[in-house]
């Protein structure tokens, strides 16, 4: 049934709006403008600001529009003579202790506060005392603050505790002492702090890594998708002179709303970093020399043409767009390569062929905050996904009850009703004893689960899942990385099968679900099309050491599940073609002709999302120095390779071919328990275990390469332990300590932490540190230096 509607009038003007609605709000919706500096439709209502005061009939005096609710029959003036006048006085309260700096402020061109101090404020003041200053703290490398122009909206601090969920922003004072600003001197550490600088009204927070370099009237905006996570999040890009200077949020309330995660609008500084490459380049005897994309792309050619088949691979980054993996796959299959695959964090592929047709959430991204019961199991959502986090966090607020099994225990930004922890093997038994208490067991999973006894803990969350009306089972990134992922997934599948709860994946980066679809995967084509002949997953290419290897935006040492393990096979190969944005000295080392393409910010291309959507976007800087798009790239290659169907002229076309194909198979099939394989559980060694996630700004290429996020407030160089193993190895925080990993060694810094389970020690993977040592899971031997 729906809602019944009320009739007021705004401006002599008749509407019908909700009962529940503020004045503002029902002004927005018809197109009125009200003035306003602390209102944010995405807050709570503070109503201190008092500049959206408006004349109300039979009310004493000028009412603040949003803090006003609509009644049936109410009328309201918002450009009467006395709402202009208490807006005008407001404005000169506003102004008292501005300092009128508009010439050298960031904001200028685009503030909220000189916007309305034109169109409402006074020519002059009736203030005549001296104007108090604020002493600017630093909070960070990505924030940069002038409080001295602060008028106390609050919007930050709300933003802080309602949508960040960390109360890292206050004020002290009262009165025109009144100060806005980090509770301590410290940096701001949430991951989506960043989202201030864009509901600031005034020039008070300002983008610090984009001070200075433009005014907003000469920069020209474009609108893109996020290519960190799985979101898809809507941003805007801003270039000045064909330069892309800063990153802000876009709106689209079904995904990101209108908040990015600093990853997202920070990483734009890695398009200019030091290695990138500009023009293709080819090794010869050991010295690498500069070649024109024609003489490069017939030697490419040649090198395919004369390596047999099955010696060939391609590894291509989950962050590529789906049109550059179509084109790829299609190359490769057009010359009879089936070796291709995009999940480089994954090391157990058993049940690959029961996968449904691309992964995805499970629900709309959306309908996460409306879920009552949600079991994450091995991810640390907070991190990998922070509009995800936060859409979750909103459910909790609600009620919603978050459980975990992780490798770790976790600081989300809200209560968790269970966290559960252990290195490999006892995540599984943690899992499998959830599975038992939820129900019955599949006959394949008989033999893992013998011996397990569900604890009480295990018990309940099966119970919560069940008793949920709206609940979810979802897989993460470290789930992913795990070495009997598919043992992980089979029993998601079964609790979820058992407590009516939908089951899902929190695909890792940008196109992970596309590049399913788009047949980067080496048993199945485009669209799912079964292949006769399945080619080798990453992990059998890396063990088998292949003749030639394609590099797709891809730095193997940081993007493989097991980066010893990847080196070794790059250095084996008798030739590596990398086509990338970088040339690091690394990749230097054991290339032979690098190929360079274009960054997110310079090329079209499509994203497919967690929940399943299709986003397209448009080059907004053309590509540094000889770089090209990657599909352009590719799509000449094939050209030169004399491969069928590579005649596009547009992204686009590349696109539409691809949707036509996956329309005609439709969902493609479900995973079910009735389809299961055997599992058996592999037991880990004796002594210390490895557990392993990716650095917060370690995910790919480009954020690894984004200075400002690396100087704010993280542990990419060191690595965690608990304090019984600290003690018994005679460890304190910030001690150096010498890892050993199979045949690998590496030095750190430790930091003694409570939350990572004892017996296990816990190395950020993507990092300097990870990149010479080997899998994420495993034995691993810790010595004081």
């Amino acid at each position: 049934m729906s809602e019944k509607l009320i009739t007021i009038e705004i401006n002599a003007k008749k509407l019908e709006v909700k009962p529940d609605a503020m004045l503002i709000e029902a002004a927005d919706d018809a197109g009125i403008h009200i003035p306003r500096f602390c209102y944010h439709k995405k807050l709570s209502i503070a109503a201190n600001c008092r500049m959206c005061l408006v004349e109300v009939e039979n009310a004493p005096k000028p009412m603040p529009a949003c803090a006003t609710p609509v009644n049936d029959g109410m009328k309201a003036w918002t450009r009467s003579k006395d709402a202009l006048a208490a807006q005008k006085d407001n404005m000169e309260f506003l102004l008292i202790n501005h300092p009128l700096d508009c010439p050298i402020c960031d904001q200028g061109g685009e503030c909220e506060l000189q916007d309305l101090a034109v169109s409402t404020g006074g020519s002059s003041s009736s203030f005549q005392e001296m104007k108090r200053v604020v002493v600017d703290k630093d909070i960070g490398s990505l924030i940069a603050t002038e409080m001295t122009r602060c008028i106390q909206c609050t919007r930050c601090i709300r933003f802080g505790e309602e949508i960040a969920g960390m109360r890292e922003m206050g004020a002290t004072g009262r009165g025109d002492r009144m100060e806005v600003g980090t509770f301590v001197e410290k940096s701001l550490t949430s991951e989506l702090s960043g989202n201030i600088i864009d509901i600031c009204p005034v020039g008070a927070l300002t983008d610090k890594p984009s001070r200075y370099t433009a005014r907003p009237w000469d920069v020209v905006q474009t609108a893109s998708i996020a290519s960190h996570d799985s979101v898809g999040s809507s941003i805007n890009l801003h270039t000045y002179k064909n330069k892309l200077i800063r990153v802000v949020a876009g709106e689209n309330d079904a995904i990101n709303e209108c908040w990015i995660s600093d990853r997202d609008r920070f990483s734009y500084q890695g398009v200019y970093a030091e290695d990138r490459l500009q023009t293709p380049m080819i090794k010869k005897e050991g010295v690498w020399k500069k070649i024109d994309w024609a003489g490069a792309l017939d030697s490419v050619a040649e090198l395919i043409n004369a390596i047999d088949n099955d010696q060939i691979g391609a590894l291509v980054s989950p962050r590529a767009t789906i049109e550059e993996q179509y084109l790829l796959q299609k190359l490769l299959r057009g010359v009879g390569v089936n070796n291709i695959d995009h999940r480089l964090r994954q090391s157990d592929f058993y049940d690959q062929e029961l996968a449904p047709l691309a992964p995805t959430l499970g629900v709309s991204i959306a309908d996460l905050e409306q879920q009552n019961a949600v079991l994450l199991v091995g991810s640390n959502i907070r991190k990998e996904q922070p509009l995800l986090n936060h859409r979750l966090r909103k459910a909790t607020l609600k009620g919603a009850q978050i459980m975990t099994v992780n490798p770790r225990e976790y600081e989300f930004n809200y209560d968790t009703a269970f966290q559960l922890t252990g290195n490999a093997t006892r995540m599984l038994e943690r899992l499998a004893g959830i599975a038992l208490a939820s129900g019955d067991i599949p006959v394949a999973l008989n033999d893992l689960v013998e011996g397990i006894e569900p604890s009480d803990a295990e018990k309940q969350i099966a119970d919560n899942l069940k008793q949920a009306e709206n609940a979810l089972v979802v897989t993460g990134n470290l789930a992913v990385s795990h070495p009997q992922y598919s043992v992980l997934r089979a029993l998601s599948l079964t609790i979820a099968e058992n407590t009516g709860a939908k089951c899902g994946s929190l695909v890792e980066s940008a196109n992970s679900a596309g590049a399913w679809l788009a047949g980067a995967i080496p048993h199945r084509q485009a669209a799912g099309e079964k292949i006769d002949k399945a080619g080798k997953s990453v992990g059998e290419m890396l063990s088998v050491a292949l003749k030639m290897v394609i590099l797709l935006d891809v730095e193997p040492e940081f993007d493989c599940e097991d980066p010893q393990q990847a080196i070794s096979a790059m250095n084996k190969a008798e030739c590596v073609v990398a086509i990338t944005p970088y040339a690091s000295e690394s990749l230097k080392s054991y290339a032979d002709i690098l190929l360079p393409s274009a960054s997110f910010a310079e090329t079209s291309g499509s994203f497919v999302n967690a929940e399943g959507s299709w986003q397209s976007f448009t080059g907004a800087v053309p590509p540094l120095g000889d770089a090209r798009p990657a599909w352009k790239v590719l799509r000449v290659l094939g050209n030169v390779l004399e491969v069928d169907g590579f005649d596009y002229v547009s992204s686009q076309q590349v696109r539409d071919e691809l949707q036509q194909a996956i329309n005609a198979v439709g969902d493609g099939d479900k995973a079910g328990t009735e389809l299961m394989q055997l599992y058996q559980r592999q037991k880990v060694g004796n002594g210390l275990q490895r557990i392993s996630e990716v650095a917060l700004y370690c995910t790919d290429s480009l954020v690894r390469r984004a200075s400002a996020l690396h100087n704010s407030d993280n542990d990419e160089a060191t690595v965690r332990l608990h304090l019984n193993d600290a003690e018994r190895l005679g460890l304190q925080t910030g001690a150096d300590i010498s890892i050993q990993q199979d045949n690998a060694t590496a030095s750190a810094k430790v930091i003694v932490d409570s939350m990572v389970p004892e017996g296990c020690v816990l190395i950020p993977e993507g990092t300097e540190l990870s990149a010479g040592l080997g899998a994420s899971y495993g034995s691993i031997k810790v010595s004081v230096v």
